[in-house]
């Protein structure tokens, strides 16, 4: 039997349509559009409406991926969404989404891994189009960070935004997707959390983001270099073998510093921090599907997706487009 593989042949994206820009936060919390750029290179973000939930963010972004890659969501033989902000307790925001797309029976579930998730979620889904089960599988990163964030704190509530990303991914007798290595240490949940619960009707604890940013930098420059080695040696390739590196995007001078330790320029490093701020599960795929859809990532380029997140947790994908 020959070896199967997972490609991706459909990317779709979906931002909500309210804009905040930095002077806007400026005019309710103690900061400055130079402030803000300076530290994370970010410039606005999107703002879901009240009435917009992350699984109206996943449905829009699925639709434009179930249409480039020319299928029908009835094709697909699995859901997966990664999220921290699912719309609520349960049934899964998967589940909610595969409803949304008028669609049933196929296994639909979501991914907790914070800013890794998209990451975790790919890689999920391509184990299990290995198995040999599925033909079509729909993995998405959807997020409404704007309802979790102090708006009072300008340490944190200038860092994240709101919106969703997703691709189709299909069995392939090529390699799409050549290696992938996930890790996590809950030793260091205290650096990036939201500690609330739901307990007894009310909210037990905070339920809004916290955050050491200065821990939060040094960890991610040192794990995303590390895991990207790790994966281009489990795919038997070098640095110099990367035609695009699409890091998450929670701030510029990480991205900066972790292409620096790949010998990368920032010319072959997609970048949407500025417009989009920092969309947790939902950053890598936004990123992907924008540099699909200009044109930058091109048949035979070789692209490394990676993530860090809250848990922590972080992991690197290589795709053979």
């Amino acid at each position: 039997m020959s070896a199967i593989y997972s490609r991706i042949i459909g990317t779709g994206s979906y931002l909500p349509a309210k804009v905040l820009t930095n002077a806007d936060l400026a005019g309710s919390v103690d900061t400055s559009d130079e402030w803000i750029q300076q530290r994370t290179g970010i410039r606005e973000r999107h703002i879901a409406a009240d009435n917009e939930k992350s699984s109206d963010l996943a449905l829009q972004a699925s639709r434009r991926a179930l249409e480039m890659a020319g299928i029908n969501a009835d094709q697909l033989g699995l859901i997966i969404v990664a999220t921290t902000t699912p719309d609520m307790v349960f049934p899964s925001t998967a589940c909610i989404l595969q409803s949304k797309l008028g669609v049933k029976n196929m296994p639909a579930f979501d991914v907790q891994a914070v800013c890794s998730g998209f990451v975790y979620a790919l890689n999920t889904a391509d184990l299990y189009m290995k198995s040999g089960q599925y033909e079509y599988i729909l993995v998405v990163g959807a997020e409404v960070y704007s309802r979790i964030l102090d708006w009072s704190d300008r340490g944190t509530c200038v860092l994240f935004g709101d919106g969703a990303g997703a691709v189709v991914l299909k069995r392939s007798s090529t390699p799409g997707i050549l290696a992938s290595r996930l890790h996590a240490d809950g030793s260091h949940a205290d650096i990036l959390s939201v500690p609330g619960q739901v307990c007894r009707g009310a909210v037990s604890g905070t339920p809004l983001l916290q955050m050491d940013g200065g821990a939060v930098f040094k960890f991610a420059v040192k794990v995303l270099e590390e895991v990207a080695l790790e994966t281009l040696e489990a795919a038997g390739l070098q640095k110099t073998d990367i035609d695009w590196l699409i890091p998450h995007q929670a701030n510029i001078r990480i991205i900066q510093a972790t292409a620096k330790k790949l010998g990368m320029t920032m010319e072959r490093v997609v970048t949407t921090v500025d417009r989009h701020a920092n969309t947790s599960a939902a950053s890598v795929p936004l990123a992907l599907d924008e540099a699909v859809r200009d044109g930058r990532i091109r048949e035979g380029h070789k692209v490394m997706l990676e993530g860090v997140g809250g848990g922590f947790t972080w992991g690197a994908v290589l795709l053979q487009w």
